[in-house]
């Protein structure tokens, strides 16, 4: 479960597919950005259980192959947050994610684009950039 500081519970939202995948994707991003990768990876990992399905699939331009299944991204998900939360939370890895939305044509559809810039206690960054395409069945992405 997560805690009400984090996320707004997901409910029924309105029938209309328009409204209810907007409703669904702001809180979701809304909880993401929340989240603090130092504190807990569980959050995320709370977040993920929580918004999508159990037959999501995951995907990449970069890779021919297709991920489906919600227990084979959870996996991929929990090897890169372990890994992020060991450095912030004992590394001392500033973490911080920004998120802006990105206009699109369909209703049960969102876009954004994702900036993650980790910053090591020696100066170093490194800034990572991807661009989501979310498609939505009521308050699940598939």
């Amino acid at each position: 479960m997560i805690d009400e500081a984090n996320v707004v519970a997901v409910g029924r939202f309105d029938r209309d597919a328009y409204k209810s995948s907007q409703a669904a994707e702001l809180t979701l991003d809304a909880a993401i950005l929340r989240a603090e990768i130092a504190r807990s990876y569980l959050e995320f990992l709370e977040i993920f259980e929580t918004f999508y399905a159990d037959d999501v699939e995951v995907s990449s331009e970069d890779s021919r192959a297709t991920i489906h299944g919600k227990q084979r991204v959870r996996t991929l998900l929990f090897n890169f947050l372990i890994s992020l939360h060991v450095m912030a939370e004992i590394g001392g890895l500033l973490v911080s994610i920004r998120q802006n939305a990105i206009p699109g044509d369909l209703a049960v559809e969102s876009h954004s684009a994702w900036t993650l810039e980790l910053a090591g206690v020696s100066g170093s960054t490194c800034t990572l950039k991807w661009r989501v395409l979310r498609k939505w069945h009521g308050s699940r992405v598939v």
